[in-house]
């Protein structure tokens, strides 16, 4: 099984945030809202061509992010490589992305989270860019709605990042990041 984790911040008043754009790219890739509940989180599993796959939301907060990854992982059993988290990064440039596995935290509280709960840096990370903040503010930055055009991008590289999901899952992470990074 493949664990697919999308980092957000549950809540009507963190929609369309820079910091939930984990939780977008999964809502937009299974276009469902048929969430059950568990784990400190939401999850769905479906079947992507032959291969069981959980996709996560949790709703610990951000900075809580790993007690969710941990339980599901405990629960079903996932290896480290079969995770692949999803979340904003302030050193990429709004439209870019990066696959990587491997690093630090980078400052990202949900990424720590996550590294100390599964005692590991290995899993997969879909880097979404979504720029520095300009005025120095980072809480408020990252809390920030997008703006109608930046929604827009989103919404028009949803392709994207189903394609790239479906590559960690049918391909595996080193595959995936060979045939998209040199496009981020």
């Amino acid at each position: 099984m493949k664990l697919i984790v999308g980092l957000g911040n549950p809540g009507d008043e963190y929609k369309n945030t820079r910091h939930n754009i984990g939780f977008m790219i999964i809502d937009n890739y299974l276009n469902s809202n048929d969430w059950k509940k568990k784990f400190d989180g939401l999850y769905q599993i479906i079947n992507v061509n032959g291969e069981k796959v959980m996709f996560l939301k949790p709703t610990t907060y951000m900075n809580l992010s790993g007690s969710s990854v941990y339980q599901a992982v405990k629960f079903y059993d996932i290896a480290i490589d079969d995770i692949l988290v999803i979340h904003d990064d302030m050193d990429l440039d709004f439209k870019k992305y990066k696959l990587k596995a491997n690093s630090s935290a980078g400052g990202h509280n949900g990424i720590k989270s996550i590294i100390s709960s599964l005692k590991s840096d290995a899993f997969g990370r879909l880097k979404i860019g979504i720029s520095h903040a300009t005025n120095g503010d980072t809480i408020n930055y990252v809390l920030g709605k997008f703006s109608k055009e930046e929604l827009n991008y989103f919404k028009e590289s949803s392709d994207l990042y189903r394609n790239i999901i479906d590559s960690f899952v049918n391909e595996g992470l080193e595959k995936a990041m060979n045939k998209y990074n040199c496009r981020g």
